[in-house]
């Protein structure tokens, strides 16, 4: 018998892992083949079956035992009932039902292979096919996430499994700009704010708040530069945070694709967008044929400006910044590939012609060079190693003033785009509160 997505046991079957990644279509066409079995005092499967099945709890309590020796007991609506009963195959602990249990056999294949999503979207405004669910429950949330939706099951059990709660009062500071970065941090109850400063001197920017179910952290994981941003909480707030070990190897390995030159040609020539991350100085002076600046600190103003359709290949100095812009991508749902190594990997050896040793000048013509007086070598060297040096120390700080400056034009930009978001979900607000108004004044004057 089918199962109604709306029902109680749609809703709870909705928050199974990794049910929770569908899109609703292939959730709802899942639901409409499944079947609740129950048992009474029964035995769910026995140490040994290698059925490829796994089985979920939908009600009720197990009970895992191995040689008569209990190893868990499971309840439905726990956290561990998220997840299939002892997945291994062949199974290693018998499962028993204490008492009357409802519970649900899916096969192996379909659960952890699902297929990919897809997203859809028009000159207007785009379309993106999200799982349902209680947008106050942190794990529906995270799951949500397209970053979360493409690792495997495993990793999903893992990560819940080794996320640790962490608390902060209204007020105090959780990350701070130039700090180390540690952990990944997702927001299970709570605000904080983000904000930067373009130099040690210069007045803190407002950059963007955050709420349930937000994540941060990843860039400094990514890239292994300091932290670009501190984050205050606005209210108490509880955090879950993962390490960054668990972090590489649960999250950025399954999630980052590399690619080398080759691959990436082939990807350009079936449409792909190619996309340098680094410092417009650092673009100028040499980029790849047929690339788009966009440096890594201003991506997120401009994701918008990238279509949902067409992969997008990430490319910087050495490949470290280009991890953390394609985790973003990603984030977003723009499919993103890194080239690896970035521009260093592509950089050609410099030849070095070796000087002829003790070979004597050569002259042509009858008479003998004339040659001016010069100075002493000595004096020379040191009169054009300090007007040199001069000159660097003044482009280095010409330079300098011209990255404070181009960095306080980029916070002041995601200033403007983190109020002009605000205001854009206040006019929506607005539009929703006047077409209520208006079917009420309606009905008043049908009256």
């Amino acid at each position: 018998m089918a199962v109604d997505v709306n029902s109680e046991d749609g809703l709870i079957i909705r928050k199974l892992i990794p049910l929770a990644t569908l899109p609703s279509a292939q959730f709802n066409a899942l639901c409409a083949k499944i079947t609740i079995e129950e048992i009474q005092d029964g035995v769910l499967f026995k140490k040994g079956d290698v059925a490829t099945q796994l089985v979920y709890l939908i009600s009720g309590e197990v009970t895992l035992q191995a040689a008569g020796l209990v190893v868990e007991v499971i309840a439905a609506g726990s956290d561990s009932a998220k997840f299939a009963l002892a997945h291994q195959i062949p199974r290693k602990i018998d499962a028993v039902a204490n008492g009357r249990v409802r519970f649900l056999r899916l096969n192996a294949d379909i659960v952890n292979n699902p297929p990919p999503l897809v997203y859809k979207e028009d000159n207007s405004y785009m379309v993106i096919d999200e799982t349902d669910g209680d947008p106050d429950d942190w794990m529906t949330a995270l799951l949500r996430s397209p970053i979360f939706q493409r690792l495997p099951p495993a990793n999903l059990q893992k990560i819940l499994m080794s996320l640790e709660a962490v608390h902060f009062k209204k007020g105090e500071i959780i990350l701070e700009q130039g700090g180390i970065g540690d952990y990944y941090y997702l927001i299970k109850n709570g605000h904080c704010l983000l904000t930067r400063k373009p130099s040690p001197n210069a007045k803190e920017i407002k950059l963007a708040q955050l709420a349930n179910g937000d994540t941060f952290g990843e860039d400094a994981l990514l890239s292994g530069a300091p932290r670009n941003v501190t984050i205050t909480a606005l209210t108490d707030i509880v955090l879950l945070r993962l390490d960054k070990k668990r972090f590489i190897s649960l999250i950025k390995e399954p999630s980052l694709k590399f690619i080398d030159y080759a691959e990436m040609q082939e990807a350009i020539k079936q449409g792909a967008v190619l996309l340098d991350v680094r410092s417009p100085d650092d673009y100028e002076n040499h980029h790849l044929d047929g690339s788009i600046n966009a440096p890594f600190f201003t991506l997120r103003m401009q994701l918008k400006s990238f279509s949902h359709e067409r992969p997008v290949v990430v490319v910087c100095q050495d490949g470290k910044t280009s991890e953390a812009a394609a985790f973003l991508l990603l984030r977003h749902k723009i499919e993103a590939m890194i080239l690896k190594g970035g521009m260093d990997n592509l950089a050609p050896k410099p030849s070095v012609t070796p000087e002829p040793e003790n070979e004597a000048p050569i002259h042509t013509g009858e008479y003998p060079e004339k040659t001016e007086p010069t100075r002493p070598a000595d004096e020379t060297t040191n009169i054009s190693t300090g007007i040199l040096e001069d000159q660097i120390r003044a482009l280095k700080l010409e330079n300098e003033a011209l990255k404070n400056t181009n960095q306080q034009l980029n916070d002041k930009c995601m200033k403007l785009e983190f109020d002009k978001q605000n205001a854009e979900k206040q006019c929506r607000v607005l539009h929703k509160q006047m077409e209520k108004l208006t079917q009420v004044l309606d009905k008043l004057k049908g009256v």
